[in-house]
């Protein structure tokens, strides 16, 4: 007898005993309980348009992780971090952390175009975490995410990649203006804590 068949039928004598010992027949095998997927807080109950393609995105999908929101340009002094961000991205996703792009235009400093805003991205910096498509992150027609994080922190984005730490409960952990880099040892020491 093959051990699959042996297998088999060790099952089934193990589940007639049960049987006639309680008088209840579990029909289906015992499986572990999938946990029950994280509820998304209302900071990340927003849907923006994906940069690539315009695709909508659910950013209730990033519940449970930690999230750093970033305000991106093209023509910065700063948009060399993109490839700090994405070393970041590279090195704490698998533990749980999430690097969300937002290009802006609101310090005058962000290409024309989302075909010119890919590219740069993709292909000049090889970015692999989510971008969305350009945005209004500043003054009285901030994005909904953005108007939320300056509201629970005080503080709107000054430049081009300012960063908002959120934890694990989407609550607004800090907030880093420009000049912090991600390599910073004070943000790698706040997202190590948060994961």
């Amino acid at each position: 007898m093959s051990k699959l068949l042996l297998s088999l039928a060790l099952l089934a004598a193990a589940a007639s005993s049960s049987a006639q010992t309680t008088g209840v027949v579990n029909p289906r095998p015992l499986v572990a309980a999938t946990p029950a997927p994280a509820s998304c807080p209302a900071l990340l109950k927003q849907s923006f348009k994906r940069l690539q393609d315009e695709a909508p995105q659910d950013l209730c999908q990033y519940a449970g992780k930690v999230v750093l929101v970033v305000n991106t340009a093209s023509y910065c002094g700063y948009t060399k971090q993109y490839e700090g961000l994405e070393k970041l991205y590279a090195k704490y996703s698998p533990r749980g952390l999430v690097v969300l792009g937002f290009p802006s235009n609101d310090f005058k400093q962000e290409a024309a175009s989302t075909k010119e805003i890919a590219d740069l991205c993709y292909n000049t910096y090889g970015v692999k975490f989510p971008m969305f498509a350009p945005t209004v992150v500043t003054g009285a027609n901030a994005n909904p995410l953005h108007a939320a994080l300056a509201k629970q922190t005080g503080k709107e984005p000054k430049w081009n990649f300012t960063k908002y730490l959120i934890g694990r409960d989407g609550n607004v952990i800090e907030y880093y203006p420009s000049k912090v880099t991600p390599e910073d040892p004070e943000l790698l020491k706040r997202i190590e804590a948060a994961l």
